[in-house]
């Protein structure tokens, strides 16, 4: 489907490719967009930005990940990938990040996929009359993941997700792990913030203020402000990688050999051969990097617009 990956010179190794878009900022022009919300029907409603084009494509829907938005470096460059290719592109907000926050009571987390399916179900006809294909990023690929393992809805034709974390416990363990100190702490940060925007009481800004590690952030703010007995309950009730094998309806899955956030082990545990809706893209490409040789364009977004138009 698309040559191996080789990391661009420079960029070497799982760190650097995680962190050069953070250093090489380049921002993608994109077309003119027009604000759609998504009542989700619980009061709270999704923002997000569609970019129209003419076209007999599906719409593609663009799923950011962790303290992400529809302006996500990732979630931009997607976008304008997949319009030259000549996909609609609909960038969706999650409930209470970005623009969603001020009409949403609630958070996303990485196991509330039925937003995503409630989402999906409130776009305007016209836009799912062609079926739509989704994109997750990170958490929201994990999400994706868990949606389409919970049988996904007819109109979903084809799903990417790129740096899922499918074993949210041992993403979150290592996270902790010293050489991740850093990301852990810009990480936290900007879920302190996310948090503080939103409708929290005051035990849990305590709460918030308190977490040092995201493990006790999940664990003192999260689960229970979603119905977990504890982070380790969140965790094993959301992670994607048991419903995996349930999953129907041709995916992608993306991730790198050296992601310094997500461990391997649990891709290694999937006997991908046994579930043929399912295509594993493996590469040494970071965590949402994939900077590759000979092309500007990240070798996950190459891969994606090809499988995307393969179907």
């Amino acid at each position: 489907m698309i040559e191996p990956f080789r990391p661009r010179p420079p960029w070497f190794g799982g760190d650097l490719q995680t962190l050069r878009s953070q250093i090489v900022r380049r921002d993608r022009a994109l077309p003119a967009d027009e604000r759609l919300w998504l009542d989700l029907g619980d009061g709270d409603a999704l923002a997000a930005l569609l970019h129209r084009v003419v076209s007999e494509r599906p719409l593609a829907v663009l799923i950011h990940g962790l303290a992400g938005t529809e302006e996500s470096f990732y979630i931009r460059a997607t976008a304008a990938n997949l319009l030259a290719a000549g996909f609609p592109v609909l960038r969706l907000n999650l409930r209470g990040a970005g623009p969603s926050q001020p009409r949403c009571r609630g958070q996303y987390h990485a196991g509330r996929s039925e937003d995503l399916r409630l989402a999906l179900a409130a776009l305007p006809d016209d836009l799912k009359n062609r079926g739509v294909v989704l994109v997750g990023y990170s958490l929201g690929a994990n999400m994706l993941l868990k949606f389409l393992g919970e049988g996904a809805t007819p109109m979903v034709r084809a799903a990417a997700a790129v740096s899922a974390p499918i074993d949210l416990a041992a993403a979150a363990s290592r996270l902790e792990a010293p050489r991740n100190r850093l990301y852990q702490s810009w990480l936290l940060a900007r879920m302190r913030s996310e948090a503080f925007a939103g409708n929290i009481s005051e035990s849990e800004r305590r709460a918030v203020s308190a977490a040092r590690t995201v493990i006790q952030f999940d664990d003192r703010y999260v689960a229970p402000r979603n119905g977990f007995a504890s982070a380790a309950d969140y965790y094993a009730r959301c992670s994607a990688e048991q419903l995996l094998p349930l999953i129907r309806v041709p995916t992608l899955v993306v991730h790198a050999t050296n992601d310094p956030w997500i461990p391997m082990a649990a891709y290694q545990r999937v006997d991908w051969d046994a579930h043929p809706a399912l295509t594993a893209l493996f590469g040494a490409g970071g965590h949402v990097g994939f900077h590759g040789a000979g092309s500007d364009v990240a070798w996950h977004d190459r891969a994606i617009v090809r499988f995307f138009s393969r179907l």
